[in-house]
């Protein structure tokens, strides 16, 4: 994902990816100029997952579509992934069916 210049919609739903996954998903989308759309939910993601996620994301300037939807995420998670994502192009963010509030 890193170096990719063509994968524009990433779904990887159902994929008991969990935080460790989160991370190394984290890790490959640093630097990423082109996707415009992720889909991680259900995936035991908790906030350390998100976290990381949101570290990654952060400055992204292509990303409109983002779901984290059905994770185990909570208010800390929540506040990260908002930050990180504050100034962006985004236009829809799931984040439903979590811990947060």
């Amino acid at each position: 994902l890193e170096r990719n210049e063509v994968l524009t919609d990433l779904n990887l739903r159902d994929n008991n990816i969990r935080d460790a996954g989160a991370a190394a998903i984290a890790e490959a989308l640093r630097g990423n100029a082109v996707l415009t759309s992720l889909n991680l939910q259900s995936n035991f993601i908790r906030d350390k997952g998100a976290a990381a996620i949101a570290e990654a994301l952060q400055g992204n300037e292509v990303l409109t579509s983002f779901s984290l939807s059905r994770n185990h995420i909570g208010d800390t998670g929540a506040i990260a992934i908002a930050e990180a994502l504050r100034g962006g192009v985004l236009t829809e963010l799931n984040v439903s069916w979590n811990s947060i509030g």
